[in-house]
């Protein structure tokens, strides 16, 4: 079928929104119609060639629509059925699935931007375009593997829907699954981005007492106070460690890094109390390294520890996050700061650059 997608043909260039070929779902497959695609900051970094990849490739990966049509052999989901995607999508089988980790998946043995069996759904004039995450929903349609679409209720508006589908799950799941954050606990969270703002909502939900936000940005650390932050600080008004401490007499219980960059992973820890626990969130250009003192772990027992997509486990988180929405516990609506066409992707993108926005969303024809 000929779909429109917006298509990474050479890293620092702008996306090219175009019509592509895409093929019917094969074996246990899934294709869906987006409705709605978050502009999220993995893309960007392959945008600008932080992570490498090849090319080209649609981008998108957090995203919610409705099953048009399932391939042989699919059997959790059915034409009709809204779903958010999950770009982890996961073997079922292995170790790592089986013990209730799918993210850490090693059953698939085919690099994340073919489908499981090392083939691409989508093509341009004789040539394989790649599908990032196995999501690639940055165009009007979608082939995923079944595990890559989670079925959740259909009273749950769409672009809200899409959100959970990254940035609600990893954030809030980096402080449920990864963390554990016990309550009266105290949490800093550097960054409050997309990913940080749901972190802070995430120590709501678990209780803590004192959930302190940091990033460059007057409008970040508003957004912050909106999702629950107790206490803000401007990064650029002195030594964050220190003021950390400060307020909580000698460094917070979690630290939790959103950004991902070296200088604030490395401030994250430090602003960690002995015995505490500090979680990079934030997804830093691959050749990006840390440097802690050595002496510092076995002296402070402190925890060092990464969360991929928050611990998730999609098909219990999908559909309980959509619940605690729908109930009125978790926000998402104040996180949609705009929403584009795709034909204005690049427009999203230059915003989320500048700070602009809490997320932008990308929204397709629902006629």
């Amino acid at each position: 079928m000929k779909i429109k997608a917006a298509v990474l043909y050479q890293p620092n260039t702008p996306l090219v929104v175009e019509t592509v070929d895409l093929d019917e779902p094969t074996d246990e497959e899934v294709l869906v119609r987006t409705a709605a695609a978050g502009v999220c900051y993995s893309d960007y970094h392959v945008m600008k060639g932080e992570w490498t990849m090849p090319l080209p490739m649609v981008l998108g990966h957090e995203a919610a629509g409705i099953v048009e049509k399932i391939g042989a052999g699919v059997t959790r989901v059915a034409p009709g059925d809204h779903v958010i995607l999950n770009f982890r999508a996961n073997c079922g089988t292995c170790r790592h699935c089986v013990v209730g980790r799918p993210v850490l998946c090693t059953g698939v043995d085919t690099p994340r931007w073919f489908m499981f069996d090392g083939t691409s759904r989508l093509h341009k004039g004789g040539q394989d375009i790649h599908h990032f995450t196995r999501t690639a929903c940055f165009a009007e349609y979608a082939v995923v593997p079944e595990s890559g679409a989670v079925p959740v209720r259909k009273d749950m508006p769409l672009d809200q829907a899409s959100l959970v589908g990254c940035a609600v799950m990893t954030g809030v799941g980096a402080v449920i699954n990864t963390a554990k954050v016990a309550p009266g606990s105290s949490v800093l969270v550097i960054g409050c981005g997309g990913i940080g703002l749901n972190v802070i909502q995430g120590a709501v939900l678990a209780g803590a007492e004192r959930i302190i936000a940091v990033d460059t940005l007057q409008n970040k650390l508003s957004y912050a106070r909106e999702f629950g932050a107790t206490d803000t600080l401007a990064a650029s008004d002195g030594d964050v460690v220190a003021r950390v401490r400060e307020l909580t007499g000698g460094g917070v219980d979690y630290a939790f890094e959103a950004i991902g960059n070296p200088k604030t992973i490395h401030q994250a820890y430090e602003a960690t109390g002995p015995g505490g626990t500090t979680v990079v969130v934030g997804m830093a250009p691959e050749t990006d390294e840390i440097s802690l003192n050595a002496l510092s772990l076995p002296r402070t027992e402190k925890v060092l520890m990464g969360s991929w997509y928050g611990s998730a486990r999609p098909w219990v988180d999908f559909p309980m996050l959509v619940n605690l929405y729908m109930s009125g516990r978790l926000k998402i609506d104040p996180m949609i700061s705009r929403t584009y066409r795709l034909e204005e992707i690049n427009d999203a993108y230059e915003a989320l650059d500048r700070g602009e926005v809490a997320r932008s969303v990308i929204v397709f024809d629902r006629s």
